[in-house]
């Protein structure tokens, strides 16, 4: 991987992790339109660049982060779920996230959703705190976003709604959520290498490394802009715009793939 392809992955990285429209989709048309190899480090190095994403949330969010050991005993318990499920269904979760189609039909899935989700959803409660039921609940919903295509941040932002939080709440919970969820993915990743001699030096090559460094700083600038970006839109105008993005890049994926274009994840 160049250094250029490393900029554009974390830039689509920090675009759409944060977004309700999936990295996983994005990262297929960047990585196939770029002619990128895949190879164990570009894999490794698409999981490891979240570590920039995550940084951009608690920057953002910096004092949130200091309120009372209650805000981190509701992540946990909403993170739970996740990580239990992550862990007995780690074989199949791989096996989804090989299927372009899946990707592509999920999307589309989402999309249609996200067209009605504000109607759905619309009724919101005067109490807005996230009490232990609310983030369980938000933590089952995020387990969904293990189907490649549905978007970590759509499912969670979606579990808070349905719990009544307005949308800027629901999404802004859903950041905190991110936190843990993608540390742990990314920490187990570099565990995983790490643990393998041959992938222990892939991963601490020179090269490799000042890419992995370039790419994370990138995706913690373009991410400190997405979010602020996205909570702004949210707000205004919900998440149909968001849904019509989904539909049309679903169906440009499927059309791909009956050209005959080999998309590989």
């Amino acid at each position: 991987m160049t250094w250029l392809q490393s900029i554009i992955i974390a830039i689509v990285e920090g675009l759409t992790e944060f977004l309700p429209i999936s990295s996983t989709g994005h990262m297929i048309i960047a990585e196939s339109l770029l002619g990128i190899e895949s190879t164990e480090f570009v894999k490794a190095f698409t999981v490891i660049i979240q570590f920039g994403a995550i940084l951009s949330v608690f920057v953002l969010y910096f004092r949130r982060f200091f309120q009372s050991a209650d805000f981190y005993w509701k992540l946990l318990i909403a993170f739970l779920p996740a990580a239990v499920l992550g862990l007995l269904f780690s074989e199949k979760i791989d096996l989804l996230l090989e299927s372009v189609q899946v990707v592509a039909v999920m999307l589309i899935l989402g999309g249609i959703f996200m067209l009605f989700v504000d109607k759905i959803f619309a009724k919101t409660s005067d109490n807005q705190q996230v009490g232990w039921k609310r983030a369980l609940i938000i933590g089952f919903c995020q387990c969904v976003a293990m189907i490649p295509g549905v978007s970590r941040s759509m499912a969670t932002i979606v579990g808070g709604m349905s719990q009544k939080l307005t949308r800027k709440n629901a999404a802004e919970f859903s950041f905190f959520l991110a936190i843990p969820t993608m540390a742990a993915a990314s920490g187990y990743k570099v565990l995983k290498l790490l643990s393998d001699d041959t992938s222990r030096s892939m991963l601490l090559d020179g090269n490799n490394l000042f890419v992995l460094f370039l790419g994370n700083v990138v995706a913690f600038i373009v991410a400190l802009l997405a979010i602020k970006f996205f909570i702004n839109f949210l707000t205004k105008y919900g998440f149909k715009a968001f849904g019509w993005y989904r539909i049309i890049v679903g169906t440009g994926i499927l059309i791909l793939l009956w050209a005959g274009i080999d998309l590989k994840i």
